[in-house]
């Protein structure tokens, strides 16, 4: 008889030590079920990733929120929902979305891209578009006989601009008068590269420039000095434009190596 009281003791006593570290992983038993505190964890990295901030006061609402999904989702299961068709599709798709996702991360996280990469990135981009950089006007049209008559209006003192708005068949500039904005002569295609470099400042070309496009009249409005921006301004954007390039890569890769039939 001594000996069960002192076993009973024991017991009461180990679990007078491992409830309060039961209570630490969980934050409640509905049900008789346990609801682990990871999963508040888990809901506060995807309030996070939302660009939300979780503050001390909103920790007492994700413990709500943890306890309610527990209880409607002890009861979805007890009328048999997690038995449909329906049902075991969307958790099909769902497991098959964390896993691709912890894919991808995990990738990224073996892979990341370098500051040696970045750097190089940005000095190809610096070759590039060194140099100066021009603001040019455009009329473009699709016949050379119209070029011409635009030409001659021009020369007679019609305005550029206005006759850009009204028969310019470019929609990106020709609303604008023709403007193409500060660019560097090899963001075009080379006929109209080498008749804008050939151009003075506020001068236009003389006869029509054929390209792929129709014919243009070019007129030069200024000349700089490319500036371009510092490296760290931009290693952000560069870093994960290389990370997307990376990501594409290994995803036809996989897509290749995969047996499709």
């Amino acid at each position: 008889m001594k000996k069960q009281i002192l076993t009973a003791l024991a017991a009461a006593t180990l679990m007078a030590v491992l409830a309060p570290a039961a209570l630490a992983q969980n934050v409640a038993v509905v049900n008789g079920k346990a609801v682990p505190k990871a999963r508040i964890d888990a809901l506060a990295q995807q309030l996070a990733r939302s660009g939300r901030q979780i503050t001390p006061e909103m920790q007492g609402q994700l413990k709500e929120a943890v306890i309610s999904r527990e209880i409607f989702a002890q009861e979805a299961q007890a009328r048999g929902l997690d038995a449909t068709e329906e049902y075991k599709t969307q958790v099909e798709s769902a497991r098959q979305s964390i896993l691709i996702n912890e894919l991808f991360t995990d990738f990224q996280k073996k892979n990341p891209v370098s500051d040696a990469d970045a750097q190089a990135e940005y000095d190809k981009f610096a070759a590039a578009n060194a140099g100066k950089e021009y603001r040019a006007r455009h009329i473009l049209v699709e016949k050379e006989s119209e070029a011409k008559a635009i030409i001659a209006q021009l020369k007679k003192g019609a305005k550029f601009e206005a006759i850009a708005k009204k028969s310019s068949k470019d929609p990106g500039s020709g609303a604008n008068g023709g403007d193409l904005d500060w660019a560097n002569p090899s963001s075009y295609v080379k006929e109209f590269s080498e008749a804008l470099t050939g151009l003075t400042k506020g001068k236009m070309t003389e006869t029509p420039v054929k390209t792929q496009f129709g014919y243009h009249i070019i007129r030069l409005d200024d000349v700089r000095e490319a500036t371009l921006p510092k490296f760290e301004e931009v290693k952000p954007q560069i870093t994960q434009q290389l990370t997307q390039q990376k990501m594409a890569k290994f995803q036809e890769e996989l897509r290749t190596k995969a047996k499709i039939e």
